[in-house]
């Protein structure tokens, strides 16, 4: 076990993450808690790697973020767009991309793709489906996107789209004439961690390979590495950090922030959850508390009325995502905990 700064507050969290890594929940865990005016509080348990040889973690380990990718970059890249005035929430997405879903008839309300907005493609309400095998479709990267934008996608109920988000990357792209690898990232987050500091994820059947450095995600590193979706790895302290940057107000400006933490669903702001029954940030949070987790064990959750941030990062996939122990109850603790430990 490795800490770093865990203060009397946190460590309550601190003893279900360990309890956790020792049951075997988990190869291994990363904790970091972040108040307003205080130092942040790291801490990490396990193992960075079980198999082909033990490896401990530290504070200095890369997480594959997984679905944090959506959030902590694709997000606040759109709302930079808004900023900038090269695109708004409520434009179509055929603006941005001419040909997509390309003589595609329209869905069972009656709009077609190229109708939908960035703000349904945000917010997952745009009827696209959750997930498709794309990386089995045996194309080079470049010609792989282009099939993703001209696919004729079912279009029907409202669910969780990583879809919706590979567009939302190529939106991205195209207005920014260059790749998402190529946009900057703040400290302690990369598209490229060296393979010797990152967490390894899944004995991966398909690439033959036990992925470490390599995004897990299989789409996304068909797609050429990084996608709107996927991609992004991080630290402990760079994905606190960026929790710090929103919580600041730094990241954006105060009118992309509002439109960001707003409500735009009964339980979904742009792209993070908020707060609602049975959610993975707990129930003593703050009604507006923002959170979202990756497929991988990561997690982040905001308080900005409380000045709280708390971010559990895990290789839970390792060394197979048909092993894990699901994680959901193990985040509303640490929820609750946290939350429940604040002191105004």
């Amino acid at each position: 076990m490795i800490e770093h700064n865990v203060t009397d507050r946190t460590s309550p969290a601190s003893e279900l993450i360990r309890r956790a890594v020792e049951s075997g929940v988990v190869p291994g865990a990363s904790l970091g808690v972040l108040q307003a005016g205080h130092p942040p509080a790291q801490a990490c348990w396990g193992l960075a790697q079980r198999i082909p040889e033990p490896e401990p973690l530290n504070l200095e380990s890369v997480f594959d973020l997984a679905s944090l990718t959506k959030v902590l970059f694709t997000v606040p890249e759109v709302l930079k767009l808004v900023q900038e005035g090269l695109a708004d929430l409520d434009e179509p997405l055929s603006r941005f991309l001419p040909e997509v879903g390309w003589m595609q008839p329209a869905g069972p309300d009656g709009h077609t793709l190229g109708s939908r907005t960035l703000r349904q493609l945000l917010t997952h309400t745009a009827g696209l489906p959750a997930h498709a095998p794309i990386y089995t479709w045996g194309t080079d990267a470049r010609t792989l996107k282009q099939r993703v934008v001209q696919e004729p996608w079912p279009q029907g109920e409202n669910v969780y789209s990583d879809i919706g988000y590979m567009l939302l990357g190529m939106v991205i792209e195209r207005l920014r004439g260059a790749p998402l690898a190529s946009r900057p990232l703040p400290a302690g987050l990369t598209f490229s961690p060296t393979r010797a500091l990152a967490v390894a994820t899944e004995d991966c059947p398909w690439r033959g390979r036990m992925m470490r450095g390599e995004v897990h995600d299989e789409n996304a590193f068909a797609l050429g590495g990084v996608a709107g979706h996927a991609g992004l790895f991080g630290t402990l302290a760079g994905v606190l950090g960026a929790a710090e940057a929103l919580l600041e107000g730094r990241l954006l400006s105060a009118a992309a922030l509002s439109e960001l933490r707003s409500l735009q669903t009964p339980s979904r702001a742009l792209g993070w959850e908020r707060r609602h029954p049975g959610w993975s940030g707990g129930s003593l949070c703050s009604p507006g508390t923002l959170g979202h987790t990756g497929f991988t064990g990561t997690g982040c959750w905001i308080d900005f009325e409380r000045g709280l941030a708390w971010v559990l990062l895990t290789n839970s996939v390792h060394p197979s995502r048909h092993t894990r122990q699901n994680l959901q109850p193990l985040r509303r603790a640490l929820g609750n905990v946290v939350s429940g430990g604040w002191q105004p």
